[in-house]
C-alpha cells in the first residue's frame, strides 16, 4: 500500500473522487455497449451501466446533502474473486454474455478495491466507516454478477 493509498480524504473530496470513479466505471460500459451486437451481452452491460449511474447519483446527491443516504451494507458479502480465473479483456463486437460477465466482473471488483482502499485511508475515522460500508455494498454487486456467470457459464452438465 503507498502512501496515497493510507490518506484519509475530506468527505467532500473524498465524495467526489468516488464520483468520478463512478463515471469512470459508466463510461467504460457505455463504451462496451456501443461495440458488442450479442443482445445478452448489451443486457448484461446496460444493466450494469445503469447500475453505475445509481453509484452515482446517490454520490452527487451526498455531496449536496453532507451525508450517503440509502441502505449500505454492515457486513462485506461474500464473493467468489472470479475476477481471478477470468481474463481482463476489451470486449469485442462479437464478444457474448459471458465475456460481458466477465468484464463487469472485473469492473466490479476494482470499484470495490477503490472503496476497500479509501475505508482504510481512514481506519478508525468517521469516514472509514462510511467507505467501507459503500465497499461492502459493491462486494453485494460484485457477488450478483458472479453468482449470474457461476449459474449461466459454471454449471455441471
Amino acid at each position: 500500500m503507498s502512501n496515497q493509498d493510507q490518506v484519509c480524504y475530506t468527505f467532500e473530496a473524498a465524495i467526489e473522487m468516488a464520483v468520478k470513479m463512478e463515471e469512470e466505471g459508466f463510461r467504460n460500459y457505455l463504451q462496451a455497449l456501443r461495440t458488442v451486437k450479442h443482445h445478452g451481452a448489451k443486457e448484461i452491460l446496460k444493466d450494469a451501466a445503469l447500475d453505475e449511474l445509481e453509484h452515482k447519483h446517490q454520490l452527487e446527491k451526498a455531496l449536496v446533502e453532507g451525508q450517503v443516504e440509502g441502505h449500505a451494507l454492515d457486513k462485506p458479502v461474500p464473493t467468489m474473486n472470479l475476477d481471478y480465473m477470468l481474463q481482463t479483456k476489451t470486449l469485442a463486437p462479437n464478444a457474448g454474455a459471458r465475456e460481458a460477465l466477465a468484464f463487469a466482473i472485473h469492473l466490479e471488483k476494482g470499484a470495490l478495491e477503490f472503496y476497500r482502499t479509501l475505508a482504510a485511508g481512514c481506519s478508525g475515522a468517521p469516514m472509514g466507516n462510511l467507505f467501507e460500508r459503500i465497499a461492502n455494498d459493491e462486494s453485494r454487486h460484485l457477488q450478483s454478477l458472479e453468482d449470474l456467470y457461476e449459474e449461466h457459464f459454471l454449471t455441471e452438465n
